[in-house]
C-alpha cells in the first residue's frame, strides 16, 4: 500500500450516483471544502487476486450520507480515476471493489458525499496492487502411440485455491486454442481425448482455476501423436489352379503388434468385401473352399494390431479363383460302320485323362434309357451292342486327374438301318 497526493491529477469521469450505482451520467463533482474527509491514516486495505477489500474510520460530520470511490488501473489508466461506486450509508466502513485484474496495481481516493450531489475533497491517493496468479500447473504429460486416442496427465496443483483444470487442445486450422475439457477436482490430474485420427499429432495445454475463477497461466505446451494404422500384409497371392478351393497365401505384416489377419472376400473387384475369415498371427494362408468350378473371387487380408486397429482396406484386391471344368472334347466322327456305331472325337483340354460315353437309347418318342461308359482312354469308342432301326444319341465328356468333368458335347444321333428283307 502506498499513498501519495494526486489533488491535480484527479480526472473524476464521473458523478455521485445513488446505492444501485448507476453511474452512467457524468457530471462536473460539486465539491464542498468545508466537509470532513475520511482520515488517510484510518484507510486499510486487503489484497486478493481478483478483488481488494478496504476498511476506514466513518466520518462525524452530520452532513455526510455516504461516501464515493474512485479507481484508476496504474497499468492501463494511468491516474485518470473514475467513480466506481457510491455508497449511500454514512455508518458503511468496508467496501469490496471486485473483477480486478491480478498483480495489478491500482489508484483509489475516497471522498464524503452529502445530499444533492455534493462531495468533499477526496483521500490523498491509495495505491495497492493485487495479489498475483496462482503458479500454472507445473507437469504436464501427453501420452502418444495410443488408438485413436491422447492422454494427458499432469500434477496436481498444490494450492487449496484450485477448484478445477481446462484441458485446450491447438486448432491448427483456426490458429487458435480452444477449450477440450473442464475437469472439476483439484486432485484431478488426467483426461483422455479420444475419437481422433490415427498417426496425427495434437498440441494440448492445461489451465488451473480457482474457485473464484481466476485462472493461473497455461502450463507448457505438450505434444503427443495417435498410433499409427498397422501394415497390411505383403505380397497376397491367390491360386486359380485348384479344385473346388481358392488357396491365399502372403507375407506377415512387419507391424510388430499383429494378433490376428481377417480374410476379406468379395464377388466384384471395387467394393462388396466381407469378413469370411479371422486367422492367428502366424498363419500366413488360408484355404477357401469353393463348391463351384470355375468360381472367381476378390480377397483382401486386413493386419489387426492389439488394439485393434486395421490396416487400410484402400489396397488393391487380389483374384483368385477354383479351378474350371475341362475343355469338352469336339466329336469328329459320328458313323454307323456294319454293325457298330464309331466315334471318334479330339482332345480340346491337355488335362483330360479319360472320357465318359453317354448313350442314350430312345425307346419310343417320349422315353429314353441312358447308359455311361467311364474310363475311356482313348480317342474312339465302338459299340457293338446296337439294334437295327433304333435311334441312339451319344455324347462325350472329358475327365481331369482331379475327377472334375466337362460339359457335355452336343448329342450325335445314329441310327442302324433295317435290312430290307428280299422277296
Amino acid at each position: 500500500m502506498q499513498t501519495t497526493s494526486l489533488t491535480a491529477l484527479l480526472l473524476l469521469l464521473s458523478g455521485c450516483s445513488n446505492l444501485n450505482n448507476n453511474l452512467n451520467a457524468p457530471i462536473k463533482p460539486k465539491i464542498d471544502e468545508t466537509l470532513e474527509v475520511i482520515d488517510n491514516n484510518s484507510l486499510k486495505s486487503i489484497s486478493d487476486m481478483t478483488a481488494i477489500a478496504f476498511e476506514w474510520k466513518k466520518v462525524d460530520d452530520a452532513r455526510v450520507i455516504g461516501y464515493n470511490f474512485y479507481r484508476a488501473n496504474m497499468h492501463k489508466d494511468g491516474r485518470r480515476l473514475k467513480l466506481i461506486e457510491s455508497v449511500n450509508n454514512k455508518y458503511t466502513t468496508h467496501f469490496v471493489d471486485t473483477e480486478l485484474e491480478p498483480n495489478t496495481k491500482y489508484v483509489y481516493q475516497i471522498s464524503s458525499k452529502a445530499a444533492n450531489g455534493i462531495e468533499s475533497n477526496t483521500t490523498n491517493a491509495y495505491i495497492t496492487q493485487t495479489l498475483p496468479r496462482i503458479v500454472p500447473v507445473s507437469f504436464v504429460q501427453a501420452l502418444s502411440d495410443l488408438p485413436n486416442r491422447i492422454k494427458i496427465i499432469w500434477r496436481p496443483h498444490p494450492d487449496l485455491r484450485v477448484e478445477y483444470y481446462k484441458v485446450e487442445k491447438f486448432n491448427s486450422t483456426l490458429n487458435e486454442w480452444n477449450t477440450e475439457k473442464k475437469v472439476k477436482g483439484r486432485l484431478q490430474s488426467e483426461y483422455i481425448d479420444t475419437s481422433l485420427d490415427n498417426n496425427e499429432s495434437f498440441r494440448y495445454r492445461v489451465t488451473a482455476y480457482t474457485f473464484e475463477d481466476v485462472s493461473t497461466n497455461p502450463s507448457e505446451v505438450v505434444t503427443a501423436k495417435t498410433k499409427a494404422l498397422p501394415i497390411g500384409v505383403q505380397n497376397l497371392k491367390a491360386t486359380s489352379d485348384e479344385p473346388k478351393k481358392i488357396i491365399l497365401g502372403w507375407e506377415p505384416s512387419v507391424t510388430s503388434d499383429i494378433i490376428k489377419y481377417e480374410i476379406h472376400r468379395s464377388s466384384i473387384k471395387s467394393f462388396g468385401f466381407n469378413k469370411i475369415k479371422e486367422v492367428n498371427n502366424n498363419t500366413f494362408a488360408f484355404v477357401d473352399q469353393i463348391e463351384e468350378d470355375g468360381k472367381e473371387y476378390y480377397y483382401k487380408v486386413i493386419s489387426v494390431d492389439k488394439d485393434n486397429l486395421k490396416s487400410s482396406s484402400k489396397v488393391d484386391a487380389v483374384k483368385g479363383s477354383s479351378l474350371n471344368k475341362p475343355a469338352k472334347p469336339t466329336i469328329t466322327l459320328a458313323q454307323i460302320q456294319g454293325s457298330k456305331a464309331i466315334l471318334n472325337w479330339t482332345v480340346s483340354d491337355n488335362r483330360a485323362i479319360s472320357y465318359n460315353v453317354y448313350k442314350k437309347t430312345m425307346l419310343n418318342f417320349f422315353e429314353s434309357k441312358t447308359e455311361k461308359f467311364t474310363d475311356v482312354k482313348d480317342l474312339r469308342f465302338e459299340d457293338n451292342n446296337i439294334i437295327t432301326g433304333v435311334e441312339y444319341k451319344y455324347s462325350i465328356q472329358a475327365n481331369d486327374t482331379y475327377g472334375l468333368m466337362s460339359e457335355k458335347t452336343d448329342e450325335a444321333s445314329l441310327i442302324l438301318p433295317k435290312i430290307p428283307v428280299k422277296k
